[in-house]
């Protein structure tokens, strides 16, 4: 164990340990009834024999706090969503073998298979009669044929066709080619039947939708622009009819208008919008429209925050969730635009590092549940109402933490060295911390760039923590959660001296407190914290070992191979990068490859595409050249997503730890 001398008066027993990972469960998508008295939600945990997640339904009884299993076996269950009166659940889970939609009778305490469908079902939806499911599905087309082949001989051993590849988008991380073909709207009787396609044309239509009162339209958001694949900052609301699939479009603003709600009374749809300028960050706006009259009005369109999910409550009041300073708060919203906030204990959902997670649903009676977390707990599911009256209902992590000791998260407050931007950050103190000690410090990066840590469970750091680190992190310039400004301060310069400049001052500031061993200063990151890691190692030579997780070092190459370049080319750089040359280079961690002395671990999953494999290559074959200690290591199978298995998530963990422990100066604590 790293630094043992600083934890000895704790138990090996009670610290936090690679194994327990396998232990942690949360709660996810709560779904409240519309009366508000009972809430259905996923309960997650890890199967250490199968090393995949488990994904099980629960009810809890509101008053009683009482919960009981509704499916918890080695099936796994998704998109739990009650009818409009609250007597059945529809969800969606491979019962029987593949995954299809299922209805549950409370009452009965029955379950019927209603579907017979093939392949992946999203946005399922109840219409309000009861009587309809709607939800998107792909629909298949033939692949592209150029040349034909001559017949193959009977028992003849030939090699596999050729893909043929025509479409700008042809590849998505943690699925690898994309099949041919176009997401429809689709309805199906909710007593089982046969199911209908309502949209047509060569246009993808998914994402959330909303039933019209009388249960005779579906109003929904697509991109039917003819070259969508290059205008991924567009799309507009439509309104499909039930009985014959007429096709209406409802708004034509530039930009993109989504995630539609009508309100209980049916008179008022809400939905978000964002602008189609070319920024990488943008954010949400809350629009309301009259049905009747189909005049939009903007709510809070001041407001410097990217409002998310709005749900009705009343027919003037709105539940809305924003990210503010690493938090995600639930908030109610008037439809004049007055925001009142109830709580900002949305957390737990994302239990590797600490990014801002955490979902909620309203009822009819003004109720919300939602995912409630903490430092050191991942999700719990809690219900508040309106006069701010909130109850924690589940306990989910008492039998692993009860009897464990994990670090305590701090906030520390700075100003970057580069212009003197007020940068927000935390840091982990190891159990049985003693201010008066020297300890190791981490500096780990989060991704996004436009993402935000905060002070939330995070497996991984807590870990670190446990083997005697403090572990320090911050949402420097570009992070989310604190405004446009702040974030639009890395257009066109991620990654730069002047987003290193806020996490240099973070470790300055984590010094200057007196407890930090300068010679054993380590950094980390994983995706654009990778990105800024490596970045990091070329401009100085402060840290002892770093370690690199799933990086993009070299941008001229990367946007060309990777899944994302259609949406970043436009939004991230000036131009293309035959066009701009210098401009991507500089961007680019490789640039700097000349610099690096710190010994470096690389790490990234074999099937990623969003930051692939050849990226990470490129730096090791560069290091490796210039004789600096270097070591890949690659994650068989894992997508961009590698910490997405439990042992893929303690592998990186614990290999991180061994690169640090090797270059730890071993300085007598």
């Amino acid at each position: 164990m790293a630094n043992s001398a600083v934890i000895t008066s704790i138990s090996a027993n009670s610290l936090f340990e690679a194994k327990d990972i396998f232990s942690l469960e949360y709660a996810s998508e709560p779904q409240i009834s519309p009366d508000g008295s009972k809430i259905v939600y996923i309960r997650n945990s890890n199967d250490i024999m199968t090393d995949n997640k488990n994904k099980n339904l629960w009810l809890i009884d509101v008053k009683s706090k009482k919960q009981i299993p509704l499916f918890s076996d080695d099936k796994q269950y998704s998109s739990p969503r009650w009818s409009a009166y609250g007597e059945k659940i529809a969800f969606i889970s491979n019962l029987t073998g593949s995954y299809q939609v299922h209805v549950h009778y409370l009452k009965q305490n029955r379950t019927a298979l209603v579907s017979q469908l093939q392949g992946g079902i999203g946005s399922l939806t109840w219409s309000p009669d009861g009587k309809w499911l709607a939800f998107s599905q792909l629909v298949a087309e033939p692949a592209t044929v150029i040349a034909k082949m001559p017949k193959k001989p009977k028992g003849a051993k030939w090699s596999k066709p050729v893909v043929v590849i025509d479409k700008a988008y042809y590849q998505s991380d943690g699925r690898g080619l994309v099949k041919p073909g176009y997401k429809h709207i689709f309805v199906l009787p909710s007593e089982g039947g046969t199911p209908r396609q309502l949209t047509q044309g060569d246009f993808h239509h998914k994402g959330t939708l909303t039933w019209t009162k009388s249960s005779d339209g579906i109003v929904f958001s697509a991109n039917r622009i003819k070259d969508w694949e290059y205008k991924s900052l567009e799309g507009n609301l439509y309104l499909v009819n039930l009985a014959g699939g007429e096709l209406k479009q409802l708004t034509s603003k530039p930009g993109k208008e989504f995630n539609p709600v009508f309100s209980e009374n049916g008179k008022k749809i809400a939905f978000l919008s964002t602008s189609n300028a070319l920024n990488p960050y943008r954010n949400a706006k809350l629009n309301i429209m009259d049905w009747k009259t189909k005049k939009v009005t903007a709510v809070a369109s001041d407001f410097d925050r990217s409002i998310r999910d709005p749900q009705w409550l009343s027919s003037s009041l709105l539940a809305i969730t924003y990210d503010d300073f690493g938090k995600r708060k639930l908030a109610t919203i008037s439809t004049k635009g007055k925001i009142k906030d109830l709580t900002n204990t949305l957390a737990g959902t994302s239990i590797g590092r600490p990014y801002i997670s955490g979902s909620f649903t309203a009822s009819n009676e003004g109720y919300m549940a939602f995912t409630q977390g903490s430092s050191i707990r991942p999700a719990d599911v809690a219900v508040i109402n309106t006069r701010k009256k909130l109850s924690k209902l589940t306990q989910l992590n008492e039998d692993l933490f009860g009897h464990k000791t994990l670090g305590k998260v701090h906030e520390v407050n700075y100003k970057s060295s580069f212009d003197g931007e007020p940068i927000q950050g935390w840091y982990i103190t190891p159990p049985n911390f003693d201010p008066k000690k020297q300890y190791p410090l981490i500096l780990e990066i989060h991704g996004g760039p436009h993402l935000a840590y905060g002070p939330h469970f995070s497996a991984e750091l807590q870990r670190f923590a446990a083997q005697g680190y403090v572990v320090f992190y911050d949402n420097h310039r570009g992070s989310s959660s604190y405004g446009e400004r702040f974030a639009l301060l890395l257009k066109y310069k991620y990654s730069s001296k002047e987003d290193f400049s806020d996490h240099n001052s973070g470790v300055d500031a984590m010094v200057d407190m007196g407890f930090i061993d300068e010679k054993n200063l380590f950094i980390a990151g994983g995706s654009a914290g990778g990105i800024a890691t490596a970045y990091a190692i070329g401009l100085t030579d402060r840290f002892a070992a770093a370690v690199v997780v799933k990086p993009v070092i070299n941008w001229l190459s990367k946007v060309l191979t990777a899944d994302s370049g259609l949406g970043q080319i436009p939004t991230q750089f000036p131009g293309m990068p035959w066009e701009h040359v210098e401009h991507y280079w500089k961007r680019s961690p490789m640039s700097l490859v000349g610099n690096v002395t710190t010994p470096t671990m690389l790490i990234t999953g074999e099937e990623d595409l969003r930051t692939p494999m050849a990226q990470t290559e490129q730096f090791y074959q560069a290091l490796k050249l210039r004789k600096i200690d270097t070591v890949l290591i690659k994650v068989p199978g894992a997508p961009h997503g590698i910490a997405g298995k439990p042992s893929r998530m303690i592998t990186k963990i614990e290999h991180s730890l061994a690169w640090f422990e090797k270059y730890s100066s071993k300085t007598e604590k």
